[in-house]
C-alpha cells in the first residue's frame, strides 16, 4: 500500500476532483491518495464523489487554508 499526494492547491472546482479521478485510475486497490486543495468546495465535492463511486474517505481536515482529503481506493 502506498499513499500518493495529489497537490491540487490553487486550482478551482472541478480541478481538484478531476486530478483525484485521474490519479485514482492509476492507483492500485488499497492505495491511499491525499488530496491537497485550497478550494473549500472540494471538502464537499470530493467526499460526495467518493461515496457515489464506492471508495472510502479516511480523513478530511483543513489546516492553514488547505484542505486535506485522504481517500482509499476500494475497488
Amino acid at each position: 500500500m502506498e499513499r500518493k499526494l495529489v497537490d491540487a492547491k490553487n486550482t478551482f472546482c472541478p480541478g481538484p476532483l478531476m486530478e483525484l479521478i485521474g490519479q485514482m485510475k492509476m492507483a492500485e486497490v488499497g492505495d491511499e491518495l491525499e488530496v491537497l486543495s485550497t478550494d473549500k468546495g472540494s471538502a464537499n465535492d470530493i467526499p460526495e464523489w467518493i461515496h457515489k463511486v464506492g471508495h472510502e474517505l479516511l480523513d478530511s481536515f483543513e489546516e492553514d487554508g488547505v484542505w486535506h482529503l485522504v481517500v482509499k481506493k476500494i475497488k
